[in-house]
């Protein structure tokens, strides 16, 4: 279902860092990157062509996901930073160049999760048109829950705690949300992907068959919301699912897999709305793959 694009981008030695995350700004064509690591740039932008534009690296500590919103009037890029510095433990808004309008969170302080907008290593977030916000917390801190905040960062309800039963989360790692009102979670080291209802928080359904070899670590729709992208880190893979129509969330269905090379480690993906394109953040072989659909 998918071919490497083995020009993107045109220069891999951007790549300074190690790779965490990827957001793709389908409106604009540009690709944000997130990377770790001492005196490196932690956001890197490119042309959806693979060009190198520009960094920066403004109160950025240990970028973990990243998200780009696009409203009738501007852009900006999210991002979960679970740095143990004076940076770490928050959401952050910045604009396209690095300008930070937002932070969620206290900067610096692990939170409880009796605090809504106490974070303990924020994996993911996941912003709607509207402004609601979604966020995962709990890339192996003390929290392990789903939060939905307004558009003014007000909790609109929070679910999870620590655990294996229905809606409890063992490291929430990715966030995402289709048409047809539904959150989707990777509850990672739960291998399992958990569905819960956008509007009440209430849990529909969950899926686990297809993570028997490992977890769940990303989850994103492809831009038809046929199909459900996964990233399996540890035996690096991509597993294509088919996305249920609306209605029961039943179990899942093994589409297709993309085989990477060993030791690549995808970590979190991010699909193009527009060309459909996949692009990988694959945190062993330090770089973004870009993955181009067939049909």
């Amino acid at each position: 279902m998918y071919k490497l694009d083995i020009g993107w981008p045109k220069i891999p030695e951007y790549f300074t860092g190690q790779t965490f995350c990827v957001a793709v700004d389908s409106l604009h064509g540009l690709v944000y990157v997130g990377q770790r690591g001492d005196n490196v740039p932690k956001v890197l932008v490119f042309s959806e062509e693979g060009y190198f534009l520009y960094s920066w690296n403004n109160t950025v500590e240990m970028p973990h996901g990243i998200f780009v919103l696009n409203t009738a009037t501007d852009s900006s890029v999210w991002i979960t930073d679970v740095g143990t510095g004076k940076y770490g433990h928050t959401v952050k808004q910045y604009s396209p160049s690095g300008k930070l309008m937002q932070i969620l969170g206290t900067p610096g302080n692990a939170g409880s999760s009796l605090i809504p907008l106490q974070f303990d290593q924020p994996a993911e977030i996941f912003v709607e048109e509207s402004g609601d916000i979604y966020v995962v917390d709990g890339d192996g801190g003390m929290n392990n829950r789903l939060l939905k905040l307004s558009n003014d960062y007000k909790e609109i309800w929070l679910t999870g705690t620590n655990g294996t039963g229905i809606g409890q989360f063992k490291i929430p790692h990715s966030v995402t949300v289709d048409p047809f009102g539904r959150v989707w979670v990777a509850d990672r080291d739960n291998k399992r992907i958990q569905v819960f209802d956008k509007i009440t928080g209430e849990w529909l359904g969950s899926w686990s068959s297809c993570f028997s070899e490992d977890g769940p670590y990303s989850v994103r729709f492809t831009a038809n919301y046929k199909y459900l992208i996964v990233a399996q880190l540890n035996i690096n893979r991509l597993a294509i699912l088919a996305a249920p129509p609306v209605g029961s969330i039943g179990d899942c269905f093994m589409v297709s897999t993309v085989q990477l090379a060993d030791e690549t480690k995808p970590h979190l993906v991010d699909v193009d709305k527009k060309s459909g394109a996949v692009y990988v953040a694959e945190i062993g072989a330090q770089q973004v793959q870009k993955y181009i659909p067939l049909s």
